[in-house]
């Protein structure tokens, strides 16, 4: 009989704190795939163990720092149980010489997550090539479930390239990883569409200011036109912030 351990309520407390968007149904979900091993009582209530919760901790980290895919972690947490050291939590170089995958994920989330905190200015600097991710890796580096990845791509929101290539790219990582707050506020991908088709149309219009520059067949001419292009992105970001501010506050006084 077991009579010690925690509830699965007393984990999602322990790892609040650290894990904001942990849930029982992504334990439980961790648990159905073999990432971890509750005892259960004779009622068939589970009862983790501090090693249960421990391990709970490596699997989100790994997924929120490292956008490690399951099969990685699971790898680690075999190496582990065996007694052995991981190699790394961060996989090393990979045979052809680049950064690995969850590497460059990492790198390149980070590097336009900030681009895009201040303003926009830099974000066409990156280099987002070499990002092939599939539907079960997208879903554990953003924590969407594989059906909701699914219901974006039929959206048109994420995943353009994908009958092509079968994989996702990093701007679809990013707009997967907006999508996911958005959707756990209640909202539905297709509640979403309509802001795929601001961007088409804003990008036409930007396309009309720069198109003689992108015409000039220098490289200069091409760097001048990321620059507008950026700075554009900057000054109509604040334009939508400012209006939709001001409908707001005419919203909140209206009721």
């Amino acid at each position: 009989m077991v009579t010690g351990g925690y509830t699965i309520g007393e984990v999602l407390n322990q790892l609040k704190e650290d894990f904001e968007d942990i849930t029982i149904s992504k334990i439980r979900f961790l648990e159905s795939e073999g990432l971890v091993f509750p005892d259960r009582t004779e009622s068939g209530y589970r009862k983790f163990s501090d090693d249960d919760v421990n391990r709970l901790r490596f699997i989100l980290t790994a997924q929120r720092d490292h956008y490690l895919p399951l099969k990685v972690i699971r790898e680690q947490l075999d190496r582990l149980d065996a007694g052995e050291v991981p190699e790394s939590a961060l996989p090393d170089d990979d045979p052809a010489g680049g950064l690995s995958q969850p590497v460059r994920v990492a790198e390149i989330t980070q590097a336009l997550d900030a681009a895009m905190a201040g303003d926009a200015e830099g974000l066409l600097d990156h280099d987002t090539s070499g990002i092939a991710l599939s539907i079960e890796e997208l879903s554990d580096a953003t924590g969407l479930t594989a059906p909701e990845v699914r219901s974006l791509r039929e959206y048109g929101l994420i995943g353009r390239s994908f009958s092509e290539s079968g994989t996702f790219n990093a701007s679809d990582l990013l707009v997967a990883r907006a999508g996911r707050e958005l959707l756990r506020l209640g909202l539905e991908p297709r509640h979403l569409r309509m802001y795929l088709q601001f961007v088409d149309r804003e990008v036409a219009l930007f396309e009309q200011v720069v198109t003689p520059l992108l015409r000039q067949r220098n490289p200069d001419a091409r760097q001048r036109a990321t620059e507008q292009l950026e700075h554009l992105a900057v000054l109509t970001g604040r334009m939508k912030r400012a209006l939709l501010s001001s409908a707001l506050r005419a919203s909140l006084h209206g009721h």
